[in-house]
């Protein structure tokens, strides 16, 4: 949104407006493949679908778009298990037009799996907006608190976040995903000066970093850090801006050399991996994801500009 207050209103409703008018451009022509898309549709959608149907009919879906959907529909139900939020069809089926519309309009990428784990914060945060503050997020039913109008919001809001998002971290997505490989080279470079000994741990029994922080990189830990302590991390991560992908180096070691005492007490590779991808976070809290962004913001302090790094 413009910094401008008096513009961010009208800013705000024609980025929804524009979202409501992509719905039909996109998924009419697909629905004819899929016709469970038309499901739990907001009436927003719906009306604005027939007043384009017309100019659609003709239109057809080629196999690589099919296919693209094929792929969001699989992932889509997978997306955060745990959470009873995003099992839900309605959301379900959100996440699918928020995905399969941003995929689209991106083909240097393309849809990848794990961005279907980046809307879910967003997702969460907005809605919140709309609910009773007696009312958990995580656990509500969205039909019953939410009506269409809303959840239209919420939807195009999420696209729209989550597009900008993407924008800074979009190499991280693209053919053999270059911005995650030099992501990870910084990781390792960062571990090697602020704790030498783990670095050494993990070299001596064969730990290469890929097989564990791949996933770090490409679901910016979200598979790592409750959804909720997500939300706040993320609201660092995004305030700092283009240099949210250098951020989260910093953070992802981190959260590394937290457990540091307790790798180099793994004697081997098969536990130090089983370790490393079933992480003690699911009890943390906000004191701890506080721990972790202000350890992030010494490193950075200490290394951002240093030699080899």
């Amino acid at each position: 949104l413009p910094t401008n207050i008096s513009r961010q209103k009208q800013t705000l409703e024609r980025k929804r407006l524009e979202y409501l008018q992509l719905i039909p451009q996109y998924f009419l022509p697909l629905s004819s493949k899929y016709p469970n898309l038309l499901e739990k549709l907001p009436k927003a959608f719906l009306n604005e679908s027939k007043t384009q149907e017309d100019d659609h009919q003709s239109v057809t879906v080629d196999a690589y778009e099919q296919k693209l959907f094929h792929q969001i529909s699989i992932d889509v139900p997978r997306t955060n298990p745990l959470c009873s939020l995003f099992q839900q069809i309605v959301v379900q089926r959100a996440l699918e037009r928020i995905l399969y519309l941003w995929a689209i309009r991106h083909p240097a990428s393309g849809y990848v799996q794990g961005i279907n784990d980046l809307v879910t914060p967003f997702f969460l945060v907005f809605l919140r907006e709309h609910l009773p503050d007696s009312v958990d997020a995580e656990t509500c039913d969205v039909a019953t608190y939410i009506t269409d109008d809303e959840l239209c919001e919420i939807e195009a809001d999420c696209f729209w976040c989550m597009t900008k998002l993407l924008d800074s971290i979009q190499e991280n997505y693209t053919f053999a995903q270059p911005g995650i490989q030099k992501m990870i080279f910084h990781l390792q470079e960062l571990v090697d000066k602020v704790d030498p000994s783990l670095s050494s741990h993990l070299v001596n029994k064969d730990a290469i970093y890929i097989q564990f922080a791949f996933r770090w990189m490409n679901c910016l830990l979200m598979r790592e850090i409750p959804l909720h302590l997500v939300v706040r991390m993320w609201d660092t991560y995004l305030a700092e801006g283009e240099e949210m992908a250098s951020f989260h180096v910093y953070v992802c070691a981190s959260l590394l050399t937290s457990f540091s005492k307790t790798i180099r007490q793994l004697p081997d590779f098969n536990e130090i991996m089983m370790f490393l991808q079933h992480l003690p976070t699911p009890k943390w809290n906000i004191q701890d994801i506080e721990l972790l962004l202000s350890q992030a913001y010494i490193y950075k302090s200490l290394y951002k500009d240093a030699p080899s790094h």
